[in-house]
């Protein structure tokens, strides 16, 4: 039963990781919009950009293991019917 719960978090496709990153995008980019209304000026609009970019790394990162684990699946597969 745990490993059917576990199951849920485990992003198996590009469309899920999709959404996750378009969750955290959104969640960043109002942080970023309080951060210019806190810190005026230079400051808050580089925090803003600290924001995006820490999504734009972490979404690249969830792509690149999806990519991966897909191969490694595939790989897999193919050594079986070997």
């Amino acid at each position: 039963m745990l490993s059917k719960i576990k199951r849920l978090f485990v992003i198996k496709t590009r469309f899920e990781a999709f959404m996750i990153i378009f969750a955290l995008a959104l969640g960043a980019m109002t942080r970023g919009a309080h951060y210019t209304v806190e810190y005026p000026g230079f400051g808050g609009y580089l925090l803003f950009a600290a924001t995006a970019g820490a999504v734009m790394l972490g979404g690249a990162k969830i792509l690149d293991a999806i990519r991966y684990e897909q191969a490694a699946l595939a790989n897999a597969a193919e050594k079986s019917t070997q």
